[in-house]
């Protein structure tokens, strides 16, 4: 089997390494370094799985910038590119995927287009219509930052969206289910095919419920801060009730990543005309925990404010959409100094606040230390450091 895969970030690349075990993979990427990396086994970002694979796994994968190459002969093309929400149109922006299903369809109308990217609820049947091609299955992803391929190769569940009333649909459906099930490891993975838009809402609902388990704990840890309460034995003894769980219930400064952020946006602007208020709710709770932070980081009075890190999780090197810069906004809007501790950043300069590359200078330069995530190496620091991690762990 010959599979495509357009996007090499987090979810195209951990499908990559998944199916390059049992099939020929050829990714596209429109980066340059990134496609030079893969095709030299070397991982573009954190997820120690995934170097560990690429340097010792014999895996059918190639990387290029040559779409036409790579879509031409592909049975499967996986389209995992980018959808960053767009605050100006209310949606996720999809050309990415546009782009991909007309380069596509130019060279090859016999693909089929399996869909992994985050997208609104009801695109990819619009999608379909749009360049009258029936092909189009969508395929949510439930994979970690950091895990990826672990998540891919250990899959909690997997849904594949569809045309139920289409025959042929439905057994290209059924035969991507196989396809992966060849190179997954747990063979008795649940899985389920249901109608497109099903599919879809079952990823913003999945996302959108782990924004709420977030924005609950840390709406308890605001009372229990507020109020003098030790919050960790709050949670402790909530959590202990089994229908509620000792997970996503570790306090930070607010949901972030890839993911929570954009994907509760869209499942609130899904809702238009739909009467809700917990949705909207979730959105809005992630603001006001900023806000809240960011008081008691001003309540301190501090000449300069450092910030430890910008990454969301312990182990990674990705901030895009990290709780942290909303503090640094707020923070900076006061007019206080802001600097920063962040080694996977090579500029001097980010979010116009000095990026300190020495930790003992920085610890030196810093009156309060802010940090989402503790680590060890702010031992020396204690009487300096604001956090909420209760419970040393990413979620």
């Amino acid at each position: 089997m010959r599979i495509a895969i357009a996007g090499l970030g987090y979810v195209g690349l951990s499908n990559a390494v998944m199916l390059a075990s049992k099939h020929d993979v050829v990714g596209v990427d429109i980066s340059e370094d990134r496609v030079k990396k893969i095709n030299e086994r070397i991982c573009p970002f954190i997820d120690n799985d995934m170097e560990f694979y690429l340097k010792n796994e014999a895996l059918s994968l190639v990387a290029t910038m040559d779409h036409v190459d790579a879509f031409s002969n592909a049975d499967y093309l996986i389209v995992s590119t980018s959808t960053d929400y767009d605050s100006n149109s209310g949606c996720f922006n999809t050309s990415s995927i546009e782009d991909v299903v007309e380069k596509a369809l130019a060279v090859n109308k016999n693909t089929v287009i399996v869909i992994r990217s985050t997208v609104p609820i009801g695109y990819s049947t619009d999608l379909g219509n749009r360049f009258k091609y029936d092909r189009i299955i969508f395929v949510p992803e439930f994979l970690r930052e950091g895990n990826a391929l672990c998540d891919c190769l250990n899959p909690t569940r997997i849904i594949i969206g569809c045309d139920l009333d289409n025959a042929h649909t439905l057994e290209r459906a059924q035969e991507f289910l196989q396809v992966l099930r060849l190179c997954i490891k747990n063979d008795d993975v649940l899985t389920n095919i249901i109608g497109t838009a099903e599919a879809e809402a079952v990823k913003l609902f999945s996302n959108t419920y782990l924004a709420l388990r977030v924005a609950f704990f840390n709406e308890l840890d605001t009372y229990a801060e507020k109020r003098g309460l030790n919050s960790q034995e709050v949670i402790k003894g909530v959590c202990q009730d089994p229908r509620i769980g000792d997970f996503y219930n570790n306090p930070s400064f607010g949901y972030g990543g890839y993911c929570l952020p954009k994907d509760t946006k869209q499942l609130l602007a899904n809702y238009n005309h739909v009467p809700n208020d917990l949705i909207r709710a979730i959105v809005d709770s992630n603001e006001t925990r900023m806000d809240f932070i960011t008081e008691q980081i001003l309540s301190k009075d501090p000449a300069t404010v450092g910030i430890y890190r910008l990454t969301m999780k312990t182990d990674s090197d990705n901030f895009r959409s990290s709780s942290v810069l909303g503090v640094i906004k707020r923070i900076k809007s006061k007019g206080m100094r802001v600097i920063i501790y962040e080694p996977n950043i090579k500029e001097a300069v980010i979010m116009n606040s000095q990026v300190i590359p020495n930790l003992t200078e920085f610890k030196k330069q810093s009156d309060i230390i802010i940090a989402n995530r503790y680590h060890v190496t702010l031992d020396d620091v204690r009487e300096k450091l604001y956090t909420r991690d209760l419970f040393c762990k990413d979620t």
